[in-house]
């Protein structure tokens, strides 16, 4: 029986008992140096993440093979943390912090020991056919979940006199939304004065959403595509952000168009689409299974795109 077929067999039954013999064992007994790898040999560079998107999908489309080779990276080279960039559950949400779906796509699916890290998501389109809010309120049942609210940020210290990486994610799902000016209204407000707050010590300011701003994926000449770009853009330029990190498109790129912040698209956690080469403003485009890895130090980025079998695929070096 496969997975979606199990998943569909239990519904509109008891669940707790039955999942009760599935759930892995509590993580809470490791220790903090284990999972951030302060036992691997030290490198130039002070923080380090993954970044992974578009992969809820109960382990199937190579989810569970790029979880794989998720782990076994981060064995090897230090992972402070996870982003994710949404459509974290397919194909409509969870319904509640008690979804199997929490089980079948995540837990069990990346549960090595080097991903007992925190996990920072933003909301994709696909999220939000049950429950968004949902995925927030699970941060108070996982240890590793870190949503605090469907748009929040995160100041990361890079060490003693290094400074700090601020990560603002956003809920792009909202600027899309014709319906939802309004909010979206608010959003744009908080995240100038997020931007706008940030002290001389914060050496890199990451923005993450779910939507891209340029691709050359399937959706290229979508509006949706030229709205967020069109949202964003002024904002970015005014407070000098360095990076716009998305999913939708599921493959990996990294695209630079003038007038925009270097942009990285990770969405190649599961089921793939298709790239186009030779557009100008990309610098590599590739519609494989993988993951980025990014290592930050104080005025330099060093960014990978890896396959799930752990190849690098691509490496770019940002200086500022």
């Amino acid at each position: 029986m496969k997975r979606r077929d199990f998943v569909r067999a239990t519904i509109g039954v008891p669940l707790l008992p039955a999942l009760e013999a599935f759930v892995p064992e509590r993580v809470d007994y490791f220790r903090e140096e284990e999972i951030r790898g302060a036992n691997l040999p030290a490198d130039r560079y002070a923080l380090h993440f993954m970044a992974i998107g578009d992969w809820g999908r109960n382990g199937e489309y190579l989810q569970a093979e790029v979880a794989a080779g998720m782990g076994a990276w981060a064995a090897q080279n230090r992972t402070h943390f996870v982003i994710s960039t949404g459509d974290n559950f397919y194909p409509k949400g969870v319904i509640s912090e008690q979804d199997p779906l929490w089980h079948f796509s995540f837990e069990n699916v990346y549960r090595a020991h080097s991903l007992q890290c925190d996990w920072y998501p933003v909301l994709g389109n696909h999220d939000y056919g049950s429950d968004p809010d949902a995925q927030v309120r699970y941060s108070a049942v996982s240890r590793r979940w870190k949503m605090s609210a469907r748009y929040y940020s995160k100041e990361v210290s890079m060490g003693k006199g290094k400074g700090s990486a601020l990560f603002v994610m956003l809920d792009t799902n909202a600027m899309v939304d014709e319906d939802r000016r309004e909010e979206t209204g608010r959003q744009l407000a908080w995240l100038e004065a997020t931007l706008q707050a940030a002290s001389n010590e914060t050496k890199w300011k990451i923005v993450v959403g779910h939507h891209p701003a340029y691709t050359v994926g399937p959706r290229m000449e979508r509006s949706q595509v030229e709205l967020v770009r069109k949202t964003l853009a002024d904002i970015f330029r005014k407070y000098g952000v360095d990076v716009y990190l998305s999913g939708h498109e599921h493959s990996l790129q990294h695209l630079k168009e003038e007038g925009f912040p270097h942009q990285f698209v990770s969405g190649a956690g599961s089921e793939l689409t298709g790239v186009t080469s030779g557009i100008a403003y990309s610098r590599f485009e590739a519609s494989v299974n993988g993951f980025m890895y990014a290592s930050l130090d104080v005025g330099r980025l060093n960014m990978k795109a890896i396959d799930y079998t752990g190849k690098v695929l691509y490496e770019t070096n940002l200086e500022k």
